[in-house]
């Protein structure tokens, strides 16, 4: 009865374990970049960059991209899993583009980006 016990409690908790391996400063994103192209009546906006694992082992990592004004007041934030539910290998990076998740407005002036959540898949 102890034995299953302690294998129920390693089955419960062992997720929990492999997320707490890797954490936010294990994630860089580098080269993040913004930009606005025309889509017929609208503006499209681009957010790219690349987000690199320097964790010692596979993980993925969410990001927060926030759009402020020329004042600093955040006007929109979107998060994502630039990987999806797939874990990015230690040394290895993703591109992404969150600017589909952003509706354009002219009075945004300046950009950050930052890693909010780490996980193991």
């Amino acid at each position: 009865m102890k034995f299953s016990l302690l294998v129920s409690a390693l089955c419960l908790f062992a997720p929990m374990a492999a997320n707490a391996a890797c954490t936010a400063t294990d994630f860089v994103i580098k080269d993040f970049s913004v930009s606005a192209a025309s889509a017929g009546m609208r503006s499209k906006m681009v957010m790219k960059g690349e987000l690199v694992n320097h964790c010692a082992e596979a993980a993925a990592a969410q990001i927060e991209v926030q759009a402020k004004d020329g004042s600093g007041n955040v006007l929109q934030t979107k998060k994502g899993w630039p990987a999806g539910t797939t874990n990015i290998a230690p040394g290895k990076s993703v591109q992404f583009d969150l600017g589909r998740q952003f509706h354009y407005d002219p009075s945004m002036q300046t950009y950050a980006a930052g890693i909010v959540n780490v996980r193991s898949w």
